[in-house]
């Protein structure tokens, strides 16, 4: 049998804009994971995961027709990363066979509420691992990253793939969206073993390291949050409002700039500097797309950790989920996670994952 594992991840800085190409963001992946098992089946397959059996199907009205939402539904992405392995491996001669596959999870909260971790990306890009053991089919981290991302955008139609490339990488990373008209028009022209061995336009993937007293506390909201919804109501905001969206866009690169120089500078008060100038672009994205991007409780809990040192912003799309405080590690945090606690706000312990390998 092979198993393998896929991280999950946390946006630091540079949601929303990340979505446009050339704009980036910092993102950095957790310790916790997305297992998927592969086992060779003589006759017929199967596709399991206890965690997944009961995710609903979302649905709304377009006329009196119902119009099915399955961006949510992690089937949809394994399925996704399958169909689009198995085209990759008959492309370079493989012989395809049958199997049976086990997905398991610990992304999501014992009562199957979504932390915010990219469980969709995750499962993804661990689908795609496990198939390339089990068909042999060499593929690297860049390789590797380029057909999750298609996979990935083919079931979701929007988003920077910024989650993907964390459970790929693994650590601390600077990322910027490819070109998603480019690829639209390459998948046209070329096959898979061609697409995804080429250089793609604007994509750019830098580890960094943080400083040495740098310490990332996860705030968990307990409310879920469902981010291609959020960034679908962004997108009309672009088009009704370009110029606002425009110097959004433009203040965050700069942000993101200077928040990757105080990495690359082992500048502990830059990143947290950086990190609340990002919170405040982010409110103002709120307000003028009328998006609720940091919710009462991520308020509280950010405020709350100002209060003892930190810097805290909402992480990834926000309306819930995660927020996520950059602290020096000297800080004693105790009381701040009883404050926490007591407006309804878990502390998640997880730690920076680093993936091993090219």
């Amino acid at each position: 049998m092979i198993s393998v594992q896929a991280p999950g991840k946390l946006y630091i800085a540079g949601e929303y804009a990340v979505v446009e190409s050339g704009y980036p963001a910092i993102i950095v992946a957790v310790d916790q994971f997305v297992t998927v098992s592969v086992e060779n089946s003589e006759d017929v397959g199967s596709l399991i995961s206890t965690q997944y059996q009961e995710t609903p199907i979302v649905w709304r009205r377009e006329g009196d027709e119902m119009v099915f939402d399955d961006r949510d539904n992690p089937f949809q992405y394994i399925l996704s990363a399958i169909r689009l392995t198995e085209s990759y491996a008959r492309e370079i001669g493989r012989k395809m066979t049958v199997y049976h596959m086990k997905i398991d999870s610990d992304l999501d909260s014992p009562d199957g509420k979504k932390y915010g971790l990219g469980s969709s990306a995750a499962v993804t890009v661990a689908t795609i691992k496990a198939l390339n053991e089990f068909y042999q089919l060499g593929l690297k981290k860049a390789q590797l990253f380029k057909l999750a991302a298609i996979a990935h955008l083919d079931i979701q139609g929007n988003g920077s793939l910024g989650d993907i490339a964390a459970s790929v990488y693994g650590g601390w990373m600077a990322y910027q969206s490819f070109d998603h008209d480019w690829l639209a028009s390459e998948r046209h022209l070329k096959g898979l073993p061609e697409l995804i061995n080429e250089d793609w336009p604007g994509l750019s993937i830098e580890l960094l390291t943080p400083p040495d007293k740098l310490e990332l506390l996860i705030g968990w909201t307990g409310s879920p949050a469902s981010t291609s919804h959020l960034v679908d109501r962004v997108a009309v905001m672009k088009a009704e409002q370009p110029d606002h969206y425009q110097a959004f866009l433009n203040q965050s690169k700069q942000c993101i700039n200077r928040l990757v120089t105080g990495f690359r500078t082992n500048q502990l008060p830059v990143i947290q500097r950086e990190i609340t100038v990002n919170r405040r672009l982010l409110k103002k994205l709120a307000d003028f797309s009328h998006v609720v991007i940091e919710t009462p409780v991520l308020t509280k809990m950010c405020d709350i950790a100002e209060r003892f040192g930190g810097a805290a912003k909402s992480s990834g799309a926000g309306g819930g989920d995660c927020g996520i405080v950059i602290i020096n590690k000297d800080q004693d945090i105790n009381t701040m996670v009883k404050e926490w606690s007591a407006n309804g706000i878990k502390r998640l312990k997880m730690n920076v994952h680093h993936v091993l390998g090219e």
